[in-house]
């Protein structure tokens, strides 16, 4: 749970607060991180310039109980810049996957999914990743993108429809 006296503190420049809060925040930031540019090194990179990002602007941070997702914001703000910046293809390699944990499902449906996801464009990709593997509210991603809680809802119902299209697809290929 948040401690807002944390982030208070750290909007008043105290760098301990922000470390405990960093500390609370970075194995969440990390998978987030890892779920866009699938390398262990490249999300330690993304997450550690997001963590500078937030650290240099914390001050300017309005609302102390939403600096989680601010956090979240700036990661992935972050990524998305690290992508475009790097314009590479990533391969997903199979123990990455299976450090991360994503309930009962064998590898053989994680690969399935994270390859549908993959294929997905950033917009879509970036509500399924907060939906469903940071458990956001449709309120709280709306916060996170900046956008209308209606343009969440029919991000997200696009992105299942492509990612029911893209898992069928690959089932009836097999």
């Amino acid at each position: 749970m948040l401690d807002e006296r944390k982030v208070i503190k750290a909007m008043k420049g105290n760098e301990k607060a922000f470390e405990d809060l960093i500390h609370d925040e970075k194995e969440k930031l990390f998978r987030m991180a890892y779920l866009y540019v699938k390398d262990k090194e490249d999300a330690l990179d993304v997450v550690q310039e997001a963590v500078y990002k937030a650290f240099v602007s914390i001050k300017h941070l309005q609302e102390p109980h939403y600096f989680s997702t601010w956090i979240t914001k700036i990661l992935i703000r972050a990524a998305l810049d690290f992508i475009k910046r790097n314009n590479r293809l990533n391969v997903v390699p199979i123990e990455g996957i299976e450090r991360l944990d994503y309930g009962e499902r064998n590898i053989d449906d994680r690969l399935d999914i994270m390859t549908a996801i993959e294929c997905l464009q950033n917009p879509y990709k970036t509500v399924i990743i907060l939906r469903y593997y940071k458990d956001l509210s449709i309120k709280q991603i709306g916060d996170v993108l900046d956008c209308p809680e209606g343009t969440v809802k029919a991000q997200l119902h696009r992105a299942i429809s492509k990612l029911k299209f893209h898992l069928k697809r690959s089932v009836s290929s097999e």
